[in-house]
């Protein structure tokens, strides 16, 4: 496959959707495929047209983690130094980007499939999807997937999780904080349009300002958070997009927001 049709990307209403496309190998994370990811990512970063990015996977499952068919043709310490290296890129990308990326799940997420969900800013599953990080099973401990997941549930569940390797069920996923909802598969798609064309809405100014601090805070004291939000809100008050929706929330009007 063409490294350009990894990863299929439509745009609509503020929204860009970027497709997973390796059906045939459950969208498993090869080298080339978490570099068209990345620089589709970074791409969308740059478009100020997109407001927010949805995640998600062609065919049976949303993706099943690291290709092992590649690890294992090209067993070298130098080849696997590379793959967590773009692996963490990507990652790091998802959060990096000023828009929030939302995780559309099917089928299942396993290993650095889970990963990723864990990463973007918010997951929503059908109800029959499922999640594992379960390289104890094969001898490999999900050492980078636990870098994610435990900054996205309780210690107790992702120690539980990496320890035993077993599927998580949805309703689960979503009781732990893995997940946003865990839907009948019917309305998923449904649903996360409607989540993302809502955000979409937003000033992309303020959805930048607020994503950003909202990593940044979650790392310090509860002291330095505060001092450092604190400075972030002045900031944003004294932005266009504020100025403009307080005046609209005072004079019962719609903002019209320009970004800045």
């Amino acid at each position: 496959m063409p490294q350009s049709e990894l990863v299929l990307r439509e745009d609509a209403n503020g929204v860009a959707y970027l497709t997973l496309n390796r059906p045939e190998a459950y969208n498993a994370l090869s080298i080339a495929c978490m570099n068209v990811l990345t620089q589709q990512l970074r791409a969308v970063a740059e478009d100020k047209s997109i407001k927010v990015v949805v995640l998600k996977g062609s065919g049976k499952g949303f993706c099943a983690g690291h290709d092992l068919k590649e690890m294992k043709a090209n067993g070298s310490e130098a080849f696997y130094q590379q793959t967590f290296a773009t692996c963490a890129n990507l990652m790091q990308a998802v959060q990096s980007i000023p828009q929030p990326v939302i995780a559309q799940v099917h089928g299942i997420a396993t290993a650095a499939g889970c990963q990723l969900v864990a990463s973007c800013d918010l997951a929503y599953a059908a109800d029959n999807a499922r999640f594992a990080t379960p390289g104890v099973n094969i001898g490999l401990f999900c050492s980078t997937p636990m870098v994610a997941l435990t900054r996205a549930v309780h210690r107790k569940h992702a120690m539980e999780m990496l320890l035993t390797g077993d599927m998580v069920q949805a309703e689960q996923a979503q009781e732990m904080g893995l997940i946003n909802a865990a839907l009948p598969e019917t309305e998923l798609v449904d649903k996360v349009v409607q989540v993302a064309e809502t955000i979409a809405s937003k000033s992309s100014y303020t959805l930048k300002v607020g994503k950003e601090a909202f990593y940044k805070q979650a790392e310090m004291t509860q002291a330095e958070a505060y001092e450092y939000c604190s400075w972030v809100m002045t900031e944003n008050m004294l932005a266009h997009d504020a100025q403009e929706g307080v005046d609209a929330f005072l004079n019962k009007r719609t903002p019209c927001w320009q970004g800045r």
